[in-house]
């Protein structure tokens, strides 16, 4: 089983689509307005951001990179504000969520919807 789809509300489409798209560098796909629906592809990981009614509730969007320091400082200069810099968050003693010994790192940002977005790595 592989995660095949996250969903997040969002207010303003055109706001969403450049962060999404020029800011994090994920693919577009598809743009569905009305109803308002943007489709990104995350390497096979596909982000539907609705807008419109209410939100349903929040979802946080973990983003793979491998190099964090590197991808944070490359976000950082476009203008996104970390609320928690890079840093562990799990060591995997006995190779629960991948290769044991490795430790999870992980740095939070919200897009500017006020939805959570992680970037993850796994490190030595």
């Amino acid at each position: 089983m592989r995660l095949y789809q996250v969903a997040m509300h969002v207010a303003d489409l055109d706001v969403a689509e450049a962060f999404y798209r020029d800011v994090l560098g994920a693919d577009f796909v598809a743009r569905f307005d009305p109803p308002g629906l943007l489709f990104f592809d995350f390497d096979g990981v596909r982000l539907l951001l609705e807008s419109g009614g209410e939100a349903a509730g929040n979802a946080i969007l973990y983003l793979w990179t491998d190099d964090i320091e590197t991808r944070v400082a490359e976000l950082e200069a476009k203008g996104v504000r970390f609320v928690h810099p890079p840093g562990p968050v799990h060591k995997d003693e006995d190779g629960t969520f991948g290769p044991a010994g490795e430790t999870e790192w992980m740095a939070f940002f919200e897009d500017p919807e006020g939805n959570t977005v992680a970037l993850v790595t796994r490190v030595d």
